[in-house]
């Protein structure tokens, strides 16, 4: 439903921003179909969306590193959203400047999406200053939201990387710099098995309904399975994991959404060592279109709103 809603005022932590692009992800239609209740959305009426990039308009008493004019990107917090309007407020601690070699469209696509993927390598071991030993590293549905930044981020890392993805996919997903590449529905693809026959030293796990059983052979003797969309069973599998001291492990993702991340990944798009895939852009009068394709989960990259 498309309404006319009062344009926001920052308080003092804040700025206000018109927008211009907004990326969606799975966490938003989750929160409009219910699957977060009770705890989200905490009010009605409830804007969803908190990935965007815009112009600051407003700033609050305490913010002194933006002032207006300033093109940024930003995560909205989640609990207030706005993402899927003409205006937001932001806070300024989870926003970023973003330079003009930055698009709208590429700066929305970051906060969640390749915050996840890089907090997800990090948790594998990855490092980003030259310094991490070298890793085989599994991506399932690289071609997705967080999958494609993840495939991107990995090789900056200087991993070796092996994903998987649909047929239709498979150059993209070689484009990004993927060493191997299977498709999903194929024989070794549904084992996991790399054409190379390299055990894994740590599954960034981007798909959903892959048993532990078809990861456990691929791993290394202490590889790791990091979930990116877990649920409340993936945090009891974590846990008997610990207890029984298995040296192959479980690992809950939980985004921690930190600026620092947002300028590393803003920056790599400056320096044109990161792209973001767009699968496809609509209009915020026409939002309802994209939000149906998220939801339908085939998505090449990322869903761009542009107002």
């Amino acid at each position: 439903m498309h309404v006319e809603v009062p344009v926001p005022s920052p308080k003092k932590d804040e700025v206000l921003l018109k927008l211009e692009a907004a990326s969606l992800n799975p966490v938003d239609w989750k929160t409009q179909k219910g699957n977060l209740r009770p705890l989200f959305p905490p009010r009605f009426p409830f804007i969803p969306v908190t990935d965007v990039a815009g112009e600051v308009i407003e700033v609050g008493s305490a913010v002194k590193s933006f002032k207006a004019g300033d093109k940024v990107v930003s995560m909205l917090i989640f609990m207030k959203g706005g993402g899927l309007a003409e205006y937001a407020v932001a806070s300024s601690s989870l926003t970023v400047h973003r330079p003009a070699e930055v698009s709208p469209a590429e700066g929305a696509g970051l906060p969640i999406a390749a915050s996840t993927a890089l907090q997800a390598l990090k948790s594998a071991g990855a490092k980003f200053d030259g310094s991490a030993k070298p890793l085989n590293i599994l991506i399932t549905a690289a071609s997705g939201g967080v999958g494609h930044y993840a495939v991107q981020l990995a090789k900056l890392a200087n991993l070796h990387v092996t994903a998987t993805c649909g047929a239709r996919n498979i150059d993209l997903v070689k484009s990004l710099g993927a060493d191997e590449v299977l498709d999903y529905k194929s024989r070794d693809g549904e084992i996991l098995r790399s054409p190379s026959g390299k055990k894994y030293d740590a599954v960034i796990q981007c798909s959903t309904g892959v048993e532990w059983s078809v990861f456990e052979p691929n791993l290394s003797e202490n590889g790791k399975v990091v979930v990116v969309t877990p649920n409340p069973m993936t945090f009891v599998k974590s846990a008997m994991k610990m207890l029984t001291c298995a040296k192959k492990k479980t690992v809950p993702m939980v985004l921690m959404p930190k600026e620092e991340d947002l300028k590393f990944l803003v920056g790599l798009v400056k320096e044109e060592k990161l792209k973001t895939v767009v699968d496809s852009r609509h209009l915020l009068s026409n939002a309802e279109d994209g939000w149906a394709k998220c939801m339908d989960g085939h998505a090449t990259g990322k869903i761009i709103i542009e107002m």
